[in-house]
């Protein structure tokens, strides 16, 4: 029973949207850490993430029946009540967001709050199930735990933090196409129009060379701004134009749902590298000024 309310919570994405909260931070700090602060940050983090993936499983319910992957889910098979996932749900969301509120940022509980919102409210409740461009609008929520992170440290929306939602929009979109080509008869049985099943594999394909252009412009712009240095250049650069390959070779795959998956790992890879390299390859120009975690931070509303 107790694996099953973990699983609720979908630890994966947890797992993936704290690497890119804490590499936010670190990007933001430049060295100069408050432990305690980015400790704040991650578990409020958790606690906002795995409250909106609980009411995914809750919505999606129906749906995960006729999904190979997710038919299994607790709350699918009816092992966990609806009550007691959306109490966990509450409870956890109500935990991340006061711990944000007196330790944080005022940004950092905003950017908390459009996560959830467009998560649950935009692409799970109306786009999904309803329009291609629902990838499009997720990709919004998925791009929030790295501002977070940032703006904890930054107290405030910079350009910086532009960069990083932009960067971590642009990526979640090839992300999310190679997903449902590798997983393409699950989306197609759930009746889910992501593009490459509502509109097919050889026009995702389109689509996934401007966004992984897109993504490479605007993980470089942190070059351009100064906020990273020249390994970080030269490996991003590198990598974005072999992620591009990858794609193209697509229209060779003897077997599309093996290609997915190949292109569904290296996006994680690109990713992860990425949040590495912004956590360790920064430049320090002095102008970090971390947000004390001695006091709770008042937050005028």
């Amino acid at each position: 029973m107790f694996k099953d309310y973990v699983s609720l919570t979908k630890p994966g994405i947890i797992f993936g949207n704290l690497i890119a909260a804490a590499s936010g931070f670190f990007l933001a700090a430049k060295g100069n850490i408050d432990w305690f602060l980015l400790l704040i940050v991650l578990i409020g983090t958790t606690c906002i993430v795995a409250c909106g993936c609980i009411i995914n499983n809750y919505v999606d319910r129906d749906i995960d029946l006729k999904m190979s992957r997710t038919k299994n889910r607790a709350l699918a098979q009816g092992r966990i009540s609806v009550s007691s996932a959306l109490t966990l749900s509450v409870v956890l969301g109500a935990i991340g967001f006061i711990l944000l509120y007196l330790y944080t940022t005022v940004h950092t509980v905003l950017f908390g709050v459009i996560g959830i919102l467009v998560y649950v409210g935009f692409y799970t409740l109306k786009y999904k199930r309803n329009s291609v461009y629902g990838t499009l609008v997720g990709s919004l929520s998925g791009a929030c735990p790295p501002v977070m992170g940032y703006v904890a440290v930054s107290n405030g929306f910079d350009v910086g933090a532009a960069i990083l939602l932009l960067t971590f929009c642009f990526w979640q979109i090839p992300h999310s196409y190679a997903i449902a080509i590798c997983r393409f008869d699950d989306y197609k049985a759930a009746d889910i129009p992501v593009l490459p099943v509502k509109y097919g594999v050889q026009t995702a394909r389109y689509h996934m060379f401007v966004y992984i252009a897109a993504f490479a412009v605007a993980a470089l712009l942190l070059v351009e701004r100064g906020f990273v240095g020249n390994l970080y250049a030269l490996v991003i650069s590198l990598m974005s134009i072999y992620w591009i390959y990858l794609v193209k070779v697509g229209s060779k795959a003897q077997d599309e749902k093996v290609w997915g998956r190949k292109l569904f790992v290296f996006s994680i890879v690109m990713i992860t590298v990425f949040s590495v390299l912004i956590s360790v390859d920064y430049v320090d120009n002095g102008q970090v000024e971390v947000v004390s975690s001695v006091q709770p931070v008042s937050i005028a509303v």
